[in-house]
């Protein structure tokens, strides 16, 4: 049987997401999202969607692109993912030589890769000249019988708010997120610069629940937050939480998280997922401190083209 790579069609969008929850069933993503992802990605992006094929059946799936908000040019990504049940036939070496062809004629000059932590993915990223960068974990909380911190009495000065309640000016949740961003470890570091772009491709995505999203004011400025992504049904993600740094270490980005989990759990979410940088002290003793068990461990790795 030939394995053959192809640019992805709107149609394959539940294909996509079946491989995608085989490979990660951690990740929480829908069929919407990834068509959105995709016609709302900004052209410096240069975002690709490549799918593998075999005898008409999507069995592995890849997303490649530049990170254009770095300030460091010339670094890009690809994530190549095989259905379980379809490795071995040659398909993550087809998408991932096809993304890295893609991406050097963009002008990439680096490749960073997520690898799952298992002797079959180091060896492949082994195989194809990937070197290890940095370690990351997926954490896994059972909302339904978890047993959540209580709700505690707020600090004086402080609000609990929802993302909804910014909905005619989300402005001041832009400038939150762009301010933790920059600070987030990564090999990739971004700058959020651009309001409008925020506002098509993160507060407009359809995986951002807004009413799930919680917002710590305090002293009448968003100090907090915790951003919810979810896939409408029972599944749950931290897409980020953050604190911006005239309110750390005050317990915010708890008292943020505690709120949200609350509320996911009570309109029926039963398993909490998020990711973290096995760096990112703070953030992995918070998530511990609710429950969070690490669920699967995955790899950063990269290679220089040319």
């Amino acid at each position: 049987m030939t394995v053959i790579v192809r640019d992805f069609r709107p149609a394959d969008a539940e294909d996509w997401v079946r491989v995608r929850r085989a490979a990660l069933p951690f990740l929480v993503t829908t069929p919407e999202q990834v068509v959105f992802d995709l016609a709302t990605a900004h052209p410096d992006k240069r975002y690709r969607l490549l799918v593998a094929e075999e005898e008409g059946e999507v069995i592995g799936t890849a997303q490649a692109g530049l990170a254009y908000e770095s300030p460091e040019p010339g670094q890009a990504f690809c994530n190549p993912y095989i259905h379980p049940e379809r490795t071995g036939r040659g398909a993550g070496t087809l998408l991932l030589r096809t993304a890295e062809e893609y991406l050097a004629l963009a002008g990439a000059t680096s490749v960073y890769v997520w690898v799952l932590d298992t002797p079959g993915d180091r060896a492949f990223a082994a195989k194809h000249d990937y070197a290890s960068s940095r370690p990351a974990h997926f954490f896994h909380l059972g909302l339904a019988g978890a047993t959540l911190p209580p709700r505690q009495e707020l600090p004086a000065g402080v609000e609990l708010r929802t993302g909804a309640d910014f909905a005619d000016d989300p402005r001041p949740l832009f400038e939150a997120d762009a301010e933790t961003t920059t600070d987030e470890p990564s090999d990739t570091p971004a700058r959020l610069s651009d309001y409008e772009e925020w506002l098509t491709e993160t507060w407009g995505s359809p995986g951002l629940d807004h009413h799930l999203t919680s917002v710590v004011v305090a002293d009448g400025e968003v100090a907090a937050f915790t951003a919810a992504e979810t896939d409408g049904v029972d599944r749950y993600w931290s897409g980020m939480t953050g604190t911006r740094r005239a309110f750390r270490n005050r317990g915010l980005a708890k008292l943020a998280k505690n709120d949200s989990l609350h509320r996911a759990r009570d309109a029926g979410f039963t398993d909490a997922y998020t990711g973290n940088d096995a760096g990112n002290g703070p953030m992995l003793a918070i998530n511990r401190w609710f429950g969070y068990e690490i669920c699967a461990k995955q790899v950063r790795h990269v290679r220089k083209l040319g």
